[in-house]
């Protein structure tokens, strides 16, 4: 079993130089953009110095709202090489919650891109600082409902917005400061030092300030590329968002740790992914399942030459059965592993290897990794269940967070007095220690008194012939409690009706798991990392229901 590292990530960007210095450490395709480890650790130097230089401190909390631009990647280490906490930001947040995460999360130090999808970024900076920053000279800003929040930096090529300073002056504003200064200041972090902070995606409710440090994340990335066999030979298309845990754990750390090429897509669009992975010969992919149905879905799917793909991960929501089948029949992605986790677990807790038989891939989230315990509690009595029965998953170990900033009693709540993290996921776990998870705590549906899983019912939707996706929630009724809906986006092309869908599963569900609403959507709400967001997803279904006033 490897030991775990005790490490920084800056030390761990340094071994990664002293190992495969000329090898291509980042590749945008699209952008024409290349780092051999080498050049992409000269560019951290600047940048932290520049930061240094700004006066930003070791602890402080400095945050970047952006795609996946290859200055995300250089803030990512610059940050980490001076002890500087990277707070990201969901780029789908609008005003009140960047307003909300700023203030919460103590920012000093707003690194933004001009906007993403339509929204003004810029504008949104202005709004929620009152129109002050276009008065202010770079770095002097003075708000007293942000009263930490001292500099906007922008991220582009466009001239930078008032009061704004450009990512390029930061890069030579420590040109005087010194290899020495830069070094003595990275021997002053330890491994155990908060690094990280990111924002839970909201699926359940407002975001808590999830506080991770160098040992959590890094030995998280290194055993992540331990699980799906990825080498310093192997090139990983990372089209997941860093802000999440998926793009700046599973995708930029892991490929750091073994000297892996990482091909980062800046805005998923299917086609650039499929373009990228034939152009660049990528051997990984990570995804969530719609990006993963989108790219096997897409008109252009059979143009691309996919042949040098091997392994990946799929994760953040759960896994049809189906897709992973056709990744694998379709892709070629033999060894493509499964990962679960959660943002306070840094992420992964249990992930599939390489060597798994498919059925223990498309059935399972695979086994705790090395180093993690994981037990399955009853979730009233707290006590620990016979392997294959349900009940609440826990984990404890190097991964679990240090807490969630500024909410000790939400930290309490989530960590036991033993150091147990509560997932709120239920799971089972068979006697050879592989887990599947069976839904969330929230999730279950009580119809009557039967306790129904959304997860079950999924799958089996999955299994027909015009489903292309679906989401099954409990929306409230005056006689049963809760009732079952089925959202289904149908397949192009196909033409299904609720009658079609109610006979495919009469004989096959037993009454109270068929769904009593079958409602037909284009979408589904999701967190900008891919999550569909249930609570509102029960929301939107109950208000089409009492909309409708009918059973389907």
């Amino acid at each position: 079993m490897d030991i775990l590292k005790d490490v920084t990530i800056g030390q761990l960007l340094k071994d990664a130089v002293n190992k495969y210095g000329k090898k291509e450490a980042i590749v945008y395709s699209n952008e024409n953009i290349r780092y051999t480890y080498a050049e992409f650790y000269e560019e951290t130097s600047k940048i932290a110095k520049g930061l240094m230089k700004l006066g930003i401190q070791k602890g402080e909390h400095i945050a970047i709202w952006a795609t996946n631009v290859p200055e995300w990647l250089l803030l990512q280490y610059a940050s980490a090489r001076i002890g500087a906490v990277l707070v990201t930001i969901n780029t789908s947040y609008q005003s009140s919650e960047l307003e909300y995460l700023l203030k919460q999360s103590d920012t000093t130090t707003l690194f933004s891109i001009s906007g993403f999808k339509g929204t003004s970024y810029i504008d949104i900076i202005n709004t929620i600082c009152h129109h002050k920053l276009i008065d202010s000279m770079p770095g002097k800003l003075h708000l007293d409902h942000l009263p930490y929040l001292k500099n906007v930096i922008y991220i582009g090529e466009n001239p930078s917005p008032d009061g704004m300073m450009n990512w390029k002056d930061l890069v030579t504003l420590g040109d005087d400061v010194s290899d020495t200064v830069l070094l003595h200041r990275e021997q002053s972090l330890d491994p155990t030092d908060v690094i990280n902070m990111q924002y839970t995606s909201g699926t359940t409710g407002f975001p808590k300030g999830v506080m991770l440090t160098h040992h959590n994340i890094v030995n998280n990335g290194h055993l992540v590329a331990r699980s799906m066999k990825l080498s310093a030979e192997d090139r990983l298309c990372i089209p997941v968002p860093f802000f999440h845990c998926f793009g700046c754990v599973l995708g930029s750390l892991a490929c750091v740790s073994v000297g892996a090429t990482m091909v980062p897509i800046i805005e998923f669009n299917p086609e650039l992914v499929l373009e990228t992975i034939e152009k660049e010969r990528c051997t990984g992919l990570h995804g969530v399942p719609t990006m993963f149905i989108a790219e096997l879905n897409h008109e252009k799917f059979s143009n691309y030459n996919l042949s040098t793909l091997r392994t990946g991960i799929m994760a953040g929501s759960n896994c049809p059965i189906e897709v992973m089948k056709k990744l694998i029949n379709e892709m070629g992605m033999t060894d493509i592993t499964i990962a679960y986790g959660q943002t306070e677990s840094s992420p992964v807790i249990t992930q599939t290897t390489t060597t798994d038989s498919l059925e223990r891939r498309v059935n399972s989230v695979g086994k705790a990794h090395p180093h993690v315990e994981v037990k399955i509690v009853d979730p009233v009595t707290g006590s620990e269940v016979p392997r294959g029965h349900q009940g609440e998953l826990c984990t404890r170990g190097y991964l679990v967070m240090k807490g969630y900033y500024k909410m000790p009693d939400a930290t309490y709540e989530a960590i036991d007095t033993k150091g147990w993290l509560h997932t709120g996921d239920l799971a089972t776990m068979d006697e050879d220690g592989y887990v599947r998870i069976t839904g969330r705590l929230k999730d279950m549906i009580i119809r009557g008194g039967e306790n129904v899983y959304p997860r079950e019912i999924e799958e089996f939707l999955y299994q027909h012939d015009s489903v292309l996706d679906v989401q099954v929630v409990g929306v409230p009724d005056e006689k049963y409690g809760e009732k079952v809906a089925a959202c289904i986006k149908v397949k192009e092309g196909h033409s299904i009706t609720s009658e079609d869908i109610r006979s495919f599963c009469t004989g096959k569900l037993a009454y109270y798991k068929i769904p009593e609403y079958f409602i037909f959507v284009d979408d589904y709400p999701m967190t900008a990392s891919g999550k569909i967001q249930k609570f509102k997803l029960r929301e939107q279904a109950s208000e089409w229901i009492s909309q409708t006033a009918k059973t389907v």
